[in-house]
């Protein structure tokens, strides 16, 4: 197996600005709305001056505690709309500023996006399996790639599912299946089932909870998912993506992962790296480490 190592940043982004980082914060604007909220990973100094940081037009997050906190700023804006552009589609998101300073997407997964549109778009059939799926990019990504491909969109939490089913009508996509679900024991289901899937896409958080309080903690269940996931990936045709964002992981983690559970796979190819995004200062933040590989149909 050829292992390659990349660095990768979205290039297409023109709604989306990294504008500077530092002091655990990072200064970005999506679509006309300016935010300054907390990032652990910048421990530099920034570049821009704090006069620039505090322009009227920011929206500033205020942590009240560990998980959740409060935005304040002239310019409140409760929901709107950000695009990108992918081969040829314009995809729509809808923001909100949530008091667990999220807006509803992670601007560095455009590089998967991007991926798993390539992989998808060129398929007679098949099914993908988003887990821990968030807002629903990645699925949009898969959905709007191929209308004969089913996406299956599975997270833990019914509110976030209908933040993804609102991205799915902006986009106009319909063959995306929702399930609330936590992911372990779906996929244990799956297997009993014997049901298996062509593509896989898989961005686990740090710490979480099922619907009925499964716990999920990455170090101690991301082995025994990974291992669970090589029972229904098709070996024949396939893509798996696995991104992570974790202050303790690094790509080599991930390596190894794949090289113990898909060893019967034939990989010939497997790229793995750090995500990241560039400011318009120069500055390079860390956005999660990825490992992912296809076999062609």
């Amino acid at each position: 197996m050829k292992v390659v190592y990349q660095q990768l940043t979205p290039l297409h982004w023109k709604s989306y600005r990294f504008i500077d980082s530092g002091n655990f914060e990072k200064l970005e604007q999506f679509g006309t709305v300016i935010l300054r909220r907390p990032e652990p990973q910048a421990i530099w100094s920034p570049l821009l001056t704090e006069k620039e940081w505090k322009s009227p037009k920011v929206i500033t997050f205020k942590p009240s505690s560990s998980h959740s906190g409060e935005w304040s700023g002239n310019n409140l804006k409760e929901n709107w709309q950000i695009e990108y552009p992918l081969k040829g589609h314009l995809l729509k998101f809808h923001l909100s500023l949530t008091k667990f300073k999220h807006v509803g997407i992670f601007p560095e997964q455009a590089e998967n996006w991007e991926y798993i549109y390539q992989k998808v778009s060129h398929w007679k059939s098949g099914k993908v399996l988003n887990l821990f799926a968030y807002t629903g990019g990645a699925s949009v990504a898969a959905a709007i790639a191929n209308p004969s491909v089913q996406v299956t969109h599975l997270d833990a939490i019914k509110q976030v599912v209908g933040w993804a089913k609102v991205n799915a009508e902006l986009n106009q996509v319909k063959n995306i299946r929702w399930i609330i679900d936590d992911a372990l024991t779906f996929v244990k289901r799956e297997i009993r089932r014997g049901n298996s899937y062509e593509g896989i896409i898989m961005d686990p958080p740090a710490f979480g909870h099922g619907p009925h309080g499964e716990k999920w903690k990455l170090e101690e269940n991301l082995n025994e998912l990974i291992k669970l996931i090589s029972k229904i990936l098709n070996p024949n045709y396939h893509f798996f993506v696995l991104n992570t964002y974790s202050l303790n992981f690094s790509p080599i983690l991930l390596e190894n992962l794949v090289r113990i559970h898909f060893k019967d796979f034939q990989i010939k190819k497997l790229e793995i790296g750090d995500l990241f995004l560039e400011s318009q200062t120069g500055q390079k933040l860390p956005m999660g480490v990825f490992c992912r590989f296809c076999k062609e149909p």
